[in-house]
């Protein structure tokens, strides 16, 4: 069974081999620890890393983008500072904080699409066996507001019916929207929605503001992929518990969320058996400031309680500064050996 096969099993319910697994290292890592240290740990588990996920290319070297106390703006001019080297940093100046000057904002110009191209890649992916995805840029609406006008500027103007601001909303919905038609027509397997929504506890938008202003325009974006037979993938990180249902309502076929911030049990609860979970694994909690055995104590238990012989759970894990090296080694330990647990 080829990677795209097994995946697309475990979406659908279909008696997959395995349990799908992603282990992303930031580039952060290969500054903040010892490089030779991440290739021997990645080297060491070639199920899910191997010799092939070092980057040397992402060891130390100048970048505006991540050093720590730099200013740089951004394409959509946004103003940020690095606060963490090799991590994106705080935003300094939002360029639409007055939104009088929304009318005269121009979005940067979209990329020369070739949807011909595309679909060749995209097709000849699909026969040497891989799982084809594409995704809208992370916080493509909600943060995207808050990136360009700022938070409380986005509640409060959302709460007023700013009609400057709602007119953003749409040109901002247009502007994604190239992105999600030429997807749509170029043959993925999957098309992600990632945007993160929940705070340490509760979501970041009211579920009412949510429902009137942000919902519409998801639910117009994955039109396009949802009639062209693609799966949906949303991504939302934080306590998205209240939103969960809003979240799942346009017609989203995989819920890619946070398992300790909602609950392994909760997720258990509401989702097991009715929609596909690609579960983010703890980055805060146990695999930060747990020992080995409760590493693999975790992966085990949602194992265990989110997945089932026909399928249904796929996992994935972002390595970021501050874990323990011993417990990436155990974390990887117990993906290997807990994706083949109905084995």
């Amino acid at each position: 069974m080829t990677e795209r096969e097994n995946k697309l099993r475990a979406i659908r319910f279909e008696r997959p081999d395995y349990i799908p697994v992603i282990f992303a290292v930031s580039e952060s890592v290969f500054r903040h620890y010892d490089p030779h240290a991440v290739e021997e740990v990645l080297e060491s588990h070639p199920i899910i890393a191997g010799k092939n996920a070092m980057r040397w290319d992402l060891v130390p070297k100048n970048s505006l983008e991540v050093d720590k106390k730099q200013l740089y703006t951004d394409e959509f001019g946004v103003l940020w500072e690095g606060a963490i080297d090799g991590i994106r940093g705080v935003i300094k100046k939002h360029p639409l904080e007055d939104f009088s000057k929304i009318k005269g904002y121009r979005f940067p110009p979209l990329p020369a699409f070739d949807a011909d191209a595309e679909r060749k890649h995209v097709a000849k992916s699909k026969e040497e066996g891989h799982f084809t995805a594409a995704s809208l840029p992370h916080g493509h609406t909600f943060l995207r507001l808050t990136d360009l006008c700022g938070y409380e500027n986005v509640l409060l103007g959302l709460s007023d019916e700013d009609e400057d601001l709602l007119s953003l909303i749409g040109r901002l919905e247009e502007y994604n929207a190239s992105f999600t038609d030429f997807y749509a027509k170029c043959g993925y397997d999957m098309i992600g929605y990632p945007e993160d929504l929940g705070m340490q506890i509760g979501p970041m938008i009211s579920p009412d503001l949510f429902r009137r202003f942000i919902k519409p325009s998801y639910q117009r974006l994955m039109k396009p992929a949802r009639d062209a037979g693609a799966i949906i993938h949303m991504h939302s990180d934080g306590d998205v518990r209240t939103l969960a249902e809003d979240l799942i309502d346009g017609g989203v076929d995989v819920l890619n969320i946070q398992d300790l911030v909602n609950g392994i049990d909760w997720i258990r609860d509401r989702f097991f058996g009715k929609y596909a979970l690609d579960i983010d694994i703890d980055r805060q909690n146990v695999t930060v400031f747990g020992s080995p055995a409760q590493v693999d104590a975790l992966i085990r238990e949602e194992v265990e309680k989110l997945s089932s012989p026909a399928g249904g759970l796929m996992m994935i894990f972002g390595w970021y500064p501050g874990t323990p090296i011993e417990n990436i080694n155990a974390l990887m330990d117990a993906l290997e050996k807990y994706m083949f647990y109905w084995d």
